[in-house]
């Protein structure tokens, strides 16, 4: 059966248009390539560029991002055995504070180096200046707990961001008593300043003032007690402490003392305590430190005019009350409504009417902020006075 097969192959292959071949069993095979690079048209879809891509040798490894790239940069820049000021070069260096933030935290993490006092102060203005402060909250747990030896800078820099965040107010008070008890580091001038300045932005309410100014007197103590010498700008928060509580007797005791400091009282002085024996009213002694501070050449601030301005006019002192007025015009500076109101009523009340009329006109022409508006309310309040 299978000779017959092949006779009739045979015989149909002869009959036909293909080219003659040898038989079956001489006929020879060509070997087949193996790898796709001796074909590439059979296992490599058609492109249209004629450079093929580099194959990816890798296919598990991604593109790293520019901020990856740099924060290797950094890292082989610093050699083994690198030390806090060369952390605290690579961190100054840095634009974007998160990028800050990593090279800190890995270095914290290599073996023999530990971070000091200066990291930490650098990484903590870093993140302060680029708004990262639940990362500065974090930092300075770290610190209070005592993972770096301390100093000075530091404290003053917890202490400052502390003050300066409503929910940590607390926590400026405790970065200032480990300053207390610590040997090398205790507090200075610009701690106490810190401090007296974040407690007197609390001082909006008289009941409030009074919680608070036992937390000024405790500090003013602590400062004499450590030989630190204040300034001026230390003694005037303490003299508006005492003003602002109606504590006058005390604001002036601090105000004599400036001598003894080498400070020298400015405007800022004057009108705490102006101010303050207005509103306890003692407004003679009051008036008294202001012409004080005329002679002197200092200006009082616009809410020290203006409270002197009411206070004398309530004492019907209505000239000493129209110079000081005048002087707070020729200073650029235009009292408020109410003030106008309490001198000019004052002055229809003592039967001054048409003085008090000549005296808005005059206020008129001086006052470039009064506007037409509020001089029709101070008119109609006049005619309405002239009425009753």
């Amino acid at each position: 059966m299978p000779v017959t097969f092949l006779r009739l192959l045979t015989t149909a292959l002869k009959n036909s248009k293909f080219p003659s071949i040898s038989p079956l069993t001489s006929l020879h095979v060509p070997a087949i390539p193996s790898t796709p690079s001796a074909h590439p048209s059979l296992y490599q879809p058609h492109r249209l560029s004629s450079n093929p891509p580099t194959p990816n040798p890798n296919p598990q490894t991604r593109t790293r991002t520019p901020l990856e790239k740099q924060f290797e940069t950094w890292i082989q820049h610093l050699k083994p055995g690198f030390t806090p000021s060369d952390v605290v070069s690579a961190l100054q260096a840095q634009s974007d504070p998160d990028l800050a933030l990593d090279i800190f935290r890995w270095t914290s993490q290599q073996h023999g180096y530990r971070h000091n006092h200066e990291s930490y102060c650098a990484i903590i203005h870093i993140l302060i200046n680029g708004r990262r402060y639940r990362n500065v909250e974090t930092l300075l747990e770290e610190v209070l707990a005592g993972n770096c030896e301390m100093s000075v800078p530091l404290y003053n820099s917890i202490i400052k961001f502390c003050c300066g965040r409503k929910l940590l107010f607390n926590r400026a008070f405790d970065a200032y008593k480990k300053m207390l008890k610590s040997h090398n580091c205790k507090p200075t001038l610009e701690t106490f300043t810190l401090l007296l300045n974040a407690l007197l932005r609390r001082f909006n309410k008289l009941n409030v003032c009074y919680v608070y100014l036992h937390s000024v007197r405790s500090l003013t103590k602590q400062m004499k007690s450590l030989g630190v010498i204040p300034d001026t700008y230390a003694l005037n928060m303490i003299i508006k402490a005492y003003s602002k509580c109606l504590q006058v007797d005390e604001a002036i005791r601090v105000f004599r003392e400036m001598g003894l400091y080498g400070c020298e009282p400015n405007a800022f002085t004057y009108s705490y305590i102006a101010r303050g024996l207005c509103e306890k009213g003692r407004v003679e002694q009051g008036f008294g430190f202001y012409k004080e501070m005329k002679e002197k050449g200092l200006v009082p601030s616009g809410s020290c005019y203006m409270i002197l301005i009411c206070s004398l006019a309530l004492e019907s002192r209505f000239e000493d009350a129209l110079e000081v007025l005048f002087d707070m015009l020729g200073n650029s500076m235009g009292p408020d409504m109410l003030t106008y109101k309490t001198l000019l009523e004052g002055l229809c009340r003592e039967g001054r009417e048409s003085e008090a009329f000549d005296l808005l006109e005059e206020f008129r022409k001086r006052d470039v902020v009064m506007g037409d508006r509020n001089y029709k309310t101070l008119l109609n309040g006049l005619h309405f006075q002239n009425q009753e």
